[in-house]
């Protein structure tokens, strides 16, 4: 693929553009595979959680674990392990019991 180096933004607009034409003309060969499998329902979900939480981070420098506790209204032990993910993940990190964007 070649990029118009002098129009960059004219040249991704029509690239966007030419992927709706695609995906309005031809399904998603991806359904018909064997191991195509649909996303899992967003509400309520780890993801939805862990979304939450660095949202929260980015309008606020540091949070601690009660303040996300109050606002997400979930258990301990779903905040404890989507936390423990974030942390591994390197998203977040943890400093003097408040967490921060890593």
């Amino acid at each position: 693929m070649t990029l118009d180096t002098s129009n960059p933004r004219e040249w991704y607009y029509a690239l966007m553009d030419y992927g709706v034409m695609l995906k309005q003309k031809y399904e998603n060969p991806n359904w018909r595979s064997a191991h195509y499998q649909k996303q899992s329902p967003f509400q309520g979900s780890n993801r939805q959680v862990r979304r939450t939480i660095l949202k929260m981070l980015t309008r606020k420098s540091s949070i601690s674990k009660r303040e996300i506790v109050e606002k997400l209204q979930i258990s301990s032990d779903t905040l404890k392990n989507n936390l423990a993910q974030l942390l591994k993940e390197g998203f977040i990190k943890r400093m003097r019991g408040k967490y921060t964007i890593a």
